[in-house]
């Protein structure tokens, strides 16, 4: 069976030009947005194109790739309301956050911390997917637990029992944060207790640790976050069995020039996120390290754009 391979949500990481540009590459069967928190309103449309203009595309990417949207927060009647809306403005899929570990976000009842609430949790996911049409998928991503794992399966199998399509599980608890390693073999008693598929996420940087990740959470699929932005290409690596870069260094020049002529607010916030991403990729690529020390000072678009192309 072909393995399935998801961009992971991240906030701050793979907003829709990071999504744009790594489904460009090629070879995910899905992505999902950054959370939209909701509270105690239904949110105007604006907000949703602003987190998903892919709603506009028939809910893919450029490259055609599905985006599924996810929601955050604690209340049942507008997370149910605001996932029938954003389904009319053509969400292919909802997904529902139980995996953040942000302190803000869980002090005010969001993310990780309701996980240890599994009442709450099964509350949650079923007021949503009683508020879409059957043909909907309704998905959910958690850790392993909050503090600890003494709710795991409680949480894993609450959130089967209010309808979900599918469950992806982080294989870390929020108080490991994202210190290495994830815990890959603690996702298998999920799988073998759930009837509806296990995702598996955390950790995977290369495909040795996708082949790791597989077989020790017993899952079929995984979610790839850091690792595929790291490393553009590492579906390309899974898909391909490859331990090496598939992509040459010119696709990947060609890649952040794509990045760099996507839709930004401000110049100086699109300078911020590149620099981000080319110091992660820094950690994969030599000549990310020496681009990295030619434009860490650049402060124009411009003169970035120049540089690559030389």
């Amino acid at each position: 069976m072909t393995v399935k391979l998801i961009l992971a949500p991240m906030e701050g990481l793979t907003d829709p030009i990071m999504r744009d540009v790594l489904t460009h590459v090629g070879s995910f069967d899905w992505c999902v947005t950054e959370f939209i928190r909701i509270t105690e309103s239904i949110l105007p449309e604006h907000v949703y194109y602003g987190f998903c203009p892919e709603l506009k595309t028939d809910g893919k990417t450029a490259a055609g790739t599905p985006v599924h949207v996810q929601f955050l927060g604690n209340n049942p009647e507008m997370l149910a309301a605001n996932a029938a809306k954003v389904v009319e403005l053509g969400a292919p899929a909802i997904d529902l956050n139980f995996g953040c570990p942000a302190k803000t976000v869980n002090r005010h009842r969001g993310g990780s911390v309701l996980l240890d609430e599994p009442e709450t949790v099964h509350q949650l996911v079923k007021a949503v997917r009683d508020a879409v049409p059957a043909h909907i998928p309704v998905s959910a991503k958690m850790r392993l637990g909050y503090l600890d794992e003494n709710h795991t399966l409680d949480n894993a199998h609450a959130i089967e029992d209010a309808g979900a399509s599918w469950l992806t599980v982080h294989a870390r608890t929020k108080a490991d944060g994202y210190t290495p390693p994830a815990y890959w073999e603690k996702i298998q008693p999920i799988t073998a207790a759930l009837k509806i598929n296990v995702i598996a996420n955390g950790e995977i940087w290369n495909n040795a640790d996708a082949k790791a990740c597989l077989q020790q959470s017993h899952c079929q699929d995984i979610m790839l976050g850091r690792g595929a932005v790291t490393t553009p290409d590492l579906t390309l690596c899974i898909r391909q069995n490859k331990d090496r870069a598939v992509l040459s260094w010119q696709d990947l020049v060609e890649l952040q020039q794509r990045f760099l002529n996507g839709q930004f607010k401000t110049e100086v916030g699109m300078i911020g996120r590149y620099k981000q991403w080319l110091g992660m990729m820094s950690k994969a690529y030599p000549e990310a390290q020496a681009l990295w020390n030619q434009v860490k000072k650049m402060k124009q678009l411009e003169d970035i754009l120049q540089q690559l192309h030389r």
